[in-house]
């Protein structure tokens, strides 16, 4: 699955997008939020607040509770303000 990584979210793990695999137990937004929290320090930093990421599975906006067995991107990125 091809992450990819917007704002501070990107700045704080250095990375615009990877080749990731979470483990099997992975099934959902939360969890590979959680997942990825474990990964580093960076990527610690940049999940620290999760309930402030926003996520896209495959371009769809979606929510926490999202499967992403079927998803062949997801992106991550704070809440955006519009005008």
């Amino acid at each position: 699955m091809k992450a990819r990584y917007f704002a501070w979210v990107r700045e704080r793990i250095g990375l615009a997008e990877e080749e990731i695999a979470p483990p099997a137990s992975v099934k959902t937004i939360a969890d590979l939020i959680a997942w990825q929290q474990q990964r580093g320090e960076n990527y610690a930093a940049a999940f620290a607040n999760a309930g402030a990421i926003r996520a896209a599975l495959d371009r769809q906006h979606v929510k926490a509770g999202a499967p992403i067995a079927a998803a062949s991107e997801v992106a991550f990125f704070p809440p955006m303000t519009g005008g």
